[in-house]
């Protein structure tokens, strides 16, 4: 099986390295690797070559770090936007889990327990919507169609399906008019074709505060892209750090895109102390939801939730260990 790597920059290769240290722990697999983001365009002039891209739609899934540098700030993420609609991902899963009581900012009795999964929607709302500035102006345009909405509802129950049976809905209904679509479609959806997930419908705000004060109410969160995007992040507090959120990004055909939800850091880059947990998290979500191989997926989620509770932490959560005493710890709990 044929895994491309996409390391990108800054903290990227470094993370995605310890990736692909687990991943051969538990199987064999091939390695493409090919330049991405900032590297992409300082070596070829773009952030997504076509040798980079014809690889990705010929592997079985695609593993990649973060993208952008202080000379290229903004254009890397082109390549990570045209990728995701090259391979038709528009599902991205977000597992969010208080994996050590006292490792983020909120009370240990708050977020104790608590294990979510946030569903983006990555291909409409704002994002990509028409965008235009003029001498006196700018506008970001925000639209949806129904169809969009439910295929990503769609994942959404299903993973509920699979997990406590509860989905929470995120939109501003109360103002937005793509909201009111979203919400009547996905009210539409879970009753004709999920009446036993239990549906419930938040406006973001209250979601967002919610969040972080009663967390363990969530089992499968799924909203826009926008407001996934913040929300994610935001939920970063109940895990203790962005450095232990990783991704997966799912469409209809099989394999998809495997990233930590963090950015590229260029400002630790080279350190050897960024935290590998994320990339090697998003591994364990490459062999669940590509190669079908959950007892490994499991197997590295428990090596890696065992190093945190040894006290083998980097300095974002806290600790003093390496990048690299990191990851021997998760090859030895493994």
């Amino acid at each position: 099986m044929t895994i491309v790597l996409l390391p990108g920059d800054g903290i990227g290769p470094e993370v995605v390295a310890s990736a692909v240290e687990v991943l051969a722990g538990v199987g064999e697999f091939d390695f493409a690797e090919f330049p991405f983001g900032a590297d992409a365009i300082e070596r070829c002039g773009t952030p997504l070559p076509a040798e980079a891209l014809t690889g990705c739609r010929s592997a079985e899934a695609v593993l990649a770090g973060a993208v952008g540098t202080a000379a290229h700030t903004t254009t890397p993420g082109s390549g990570l936007l045209r990728l995701r609609a090259e391979l038709g991902l528009y599902a991205n899963l977000r597992p969010v889990r208080a994996w050590l009581e006292g490792l983020g900012p909120l009370r240990p009795d708050v977020v104790a327990g608590a294990d979510l999964v946030i569903v983006r929607e990555l291909t409409g709302g704002l994002y990509v919507g028409a965008a235009g500035r003029s001498a006196e102006g700018a506008y970001d345009t925000c639209a949806y169609t129904a169809g969009e909405i439910e295929r990503v509802a769609r994942v959404a129950f299903r993973l509920a399906q699979e997990r406590r049976g509860r989905v929470t809905s995120v939109d501003k209904a109360n103002v937005l008019e793509t909201s009111r679509l979203w919400r009547e479609t996905v009210t539409g959806l879970g009753q004709d074709k999920f009446p036993g997930v239990e549906l419930e419908h938040l406006l973001v705000d209250s979601a967002a505060l919610a969040l972080v004060s009663d967390p363990r109410r969530f089992d499968v969160v799924v909203t826009e892209n926008l407001f996934g995007d913040i929300l994610s992040d935001e939920a970063a507090a109940i895990a203790g750090s962005l450095g232990l959120l990783p991704s997966a990004s799912l469409g209809d055909t099989a394999g998809g895109l495997f990233e930590p939800v963090h950015g590229s850091a260029p400002d630790i880059a080279g350190l050897g102390i960024a935290n590998p947990c994320a990339a090697i998290l998003s591994a364990a979500l490459l062999l669940r939801y590509a190669l079908y191989r959950d007892p490994e997926a499991a197997a590295i989620e428990a090596a890696v939730a065992r190093t945190l509770r040894d006290g083998i932490r980097t300095p974002d959560l806290g600790g003093t260990a390496t990048t690299a005493e990191v990851t021997r710890a998760v090859l030895a709990g493994l």
